[in-house]
């Protein structure tokens, strides 16, 4: 696929995500502040790579219009957004800059930033279960993926490695980013196959796809917490080396981590070739490993 016909369709994708989260928590009532917190980091930004994942994986395996899946894209962009307010609360990892503005608990303290954390979590299923135009299978299968990806055996337990100390290793880190990283990133293919019912095969492949893709995309992170610029990353540089955090870029150094994400980058293309029919999720593979924020 040539650059221009991907960006084309990236921008597609991520557009419509962006307005249909636009449109949400937006009614007057006497707890608006909530609904102020709620959408203050749904909207700060962010590449929004999972919907545009989900939306493409949709589009892929056969959905007649893809926006019909936008209530799962952004359902998952809700937990996603829950799960950043969380982590970056004092109790948590403390940080007071996401995506190059304050963390929602500086803006809104940290009562209101946990009640907005709290409430993006069945609001996302909400959005799920009121999804039109989507059948009840579709749903269901929806809600088993977000749930099992972002619950106690999925994201949670990944952020309680992370808490812990788990990850001291290759493997033991690799396992606490398949939890907080990965699962997440394979549930936004999962999605988009859960909207088109695709088979048990196909959602599959995309799922290993996916999970490739999430690793590749936490070992860049690692890098750019070392190497990246503060202002485009947006968040501050050796924030891991300063919470005393081990990462691949300790592990690895910055040769090793450049290695290992394109091992995983061409692992991922290859798994999804028989797929990717315009080859839309190579580009996009291709895309995220260059990235620099």
């Amino acid at each position: 696929m040539d650059d221009k016909t991907f960006r084309v369709r990236c921008e597609a994708y991520r557009a419509a995500a962006e307005d249909y989260l636009d449109r949400l928590f937006t009614a007057d009532a006497p707890w608006k502040t909530l609904y102020d917190a709620m959408r203050y980091s749904v909207l700060s930004g962010g590449k929004r790579i999972r919907p545009v994942l989900t939306l493409e994986c949709a589009r892929l395996c056969g959905l007649a219009d893809w926006r019909a899946a936008l209530p799962f894209a952004c359902a998952l962009e809700l937990v996603h957004t829950y799960s950043l307010i969380h982590d970056d609360l004092p109790c948590m990892d403390n940080d007071e800059l996401r995506r190059g503005k304050p963390t929602n608990h500086v803006v809104y303290g940290e009562t209101m930033a946990t009640l907005a954390g709290d409430a993006l979590q069945p609001e996302a299923f909400r959005l799920i279960a009121e999804a039109e135009g989507l059948s009840d299978r579709a749903k269901l299968n929806a809600v088993r993926a977000l749930a099992r990806a972002s619950g106690a055996d999925g994201m949670v337990a990944g952020q309680v490695l992370d808490l812990t100390g788990y990850g001291h290793d290759r493997e033991s880190l690799t396992t606490l980013c398949d939890r907080k990283t990965c699962a997440m990133i394979r549930a936004a293919a999962e999605l988009g196959c859960a909207a088109a019912e695709a088979d048990a095969e196909t959602t599959e492949t995309l799922g290993r796809y996916a999970s490739l893709l999430g690793l590749a995309f936490q070992i860049r992170d690692d890098m750019l917490d070392v190497v990246g610029d503060e202002a485009t990353f947006g968040k501050p540089i050796g924030s891991d080396a300063e919470e005393g955090k081990i990462t691949f870029a300790d592990l690895l150094g910055a040769e090793g981590c450049a290695r290992e994400v394109r091992r995983l980058t061409d692992e991922a293309v290859a798994v999804v070739a028989g797929a990717d029919t315009d080859g839309f999720l190579a580009a996009l593979a291709v895309g995220l490993a260059g990235r620099n924020s």
